[in-house]
């Protein structure tokens, strides 16, 4: 047994020292959410640009504009740049800060789920279809109704939709409880159990919630809800789920820890039981991912703010391998490589 052990902790040092890539170099790209639709790669990111905005609280500073499609027909080569899929002036009830999107296929269509503000100043998630991956997508004249802060991914579980979704901070998560907004919330104190990501059923339209959205439960090896104050386990922003050997992986960022950790769990609702980290911080605040297996290999898209010299509101796009032990737990890898 100790053997094993050893062996194990010598790969997961050895698998951390392995060297990334980056993915596009002409354009800053972030938040990437990555699928295989029909045998080639898409990924669906967010768009960075230079801004003007000069008080950044809350993220005023991530002030992006529209949506690009990148491809990539094999995954250690560059990716190309399909041009734009959605832009903010062809949505009609937004008023700004396209952030991280994902894109879902039912049938022969795609649907883009994106979060942006409304003209109230209130994060909603919007849906845009199209017949092509690439787009252009054409979006709803009105989010989701039920729908609230950023971060939408969706798990197509065996052709049952699942939207998942939530942010803290800018992303607007702390001011809601029980799906009811109102900035007058208090502060949750240490002690307190965190906030959770939002899970959904879809609608068979794909365009409407099938029910109110449900807290997803993040627990520790005990059983017991993660607290406000454990700020290197509990959730933050970025959710992510993919499943391995019929289990369901919850990825998610930290916040303010800056790490990428997950959770395993039973079903799409869980709860999940916390499990470890992935990636340690990454040069730039944020971290956001998505975690593929294509060709029979698993990998891990991301990004970082090295090539813009440390700008967290321009950031590029990485992909790096990733493994499991044989009990399926995530080996660890070192986010300044």
């Amino acid at each position: 047994m100790r053997k094993l052990l050893i062996l194990s902790l010598f790969s997961a040092i050895v698998y951390a020292q392995e060297s990334p890539r980056y993915l596009f170099d002409d354009l800053y790209f972030a938040d990437p959410s990555v699928h295989v639709f029909d045998g080639k790669i898409y990924i669906y990111p967010s768009h960075d640009i230079q801004t003007d905005v000069k008080d950044a609280a809350n993220g005023a500073h991530f002030n992006m504009k529209d949506y690009h499609v990148l491809t990539l027909n094999d995954v250690n080569q560059k990716a190309k740049d399909s041009g734009i899929a959605l832009q903010l002036e062809d949505i009609q009830w937004a008023k700004q800060q396209l952030w991280a999107p994902d894109v879902a296929k039912k049938g022969n269509k795609y649907y883009l789920y994106f979060p942006a503000k409304d003209k109230n100043d209130l994060f909603k998630i919007g849906v845009a279809s199209s017949k092509s991956p690439t787009g252009p997508f054409k979006a709803e004249k009105d989010p989701i109704s039920g729908t609230y802060s950023i971060d939408p991914t969706v798990l197509n579980d065996n052709g049952t939709y699942y939207i998942y979704f939530g942010g803290l901070k800018g992303g607007q998560l702390q001011e809601y409880r029980n799906n009811k907004h109102s900035k007058d919330y208090p502060d949750l104190q240490k002690e307190e159990n965190a906030l959770l990501p939002k899970i959904a059923l879809l609608k068979s339209n794909m365009k409407e919630l099938a029910e109110e959205p449900k807290d997803v439960l993040i627990v520790d090896e005990n059983g017991d809800q993660l607290k406000s104050g454990d700020q290197h386990r509990r959730f933050f922003e970025g959710v992510w789920i993919h499943q391995y050997n019929k289990k369901y992986y919850l990825s998610y960022s930290t916040g303010e820890t800056h790490k990428l950790v997950y959770a395993i769990g039973d079903n799409p609702y869980g709860p999940f039981t916390f499990k470890g980290e992935i990636l340690t911080p990454v040069v730039g605040w944020t971290t956001h991912h998505s975690i593929v297996e294509i060709n029979k290999t698993w990998y891990l898209f991301y990004h970082d703010s090295k090539n813009s010299g440390g700008k967290s509101y321009l950031r590029s796009l990485k992909v790096r391998e990733l493994k499991y032990d044989q009990n399926g737990m995530i080996l660890p890898m070192n986010g300044q490589d």
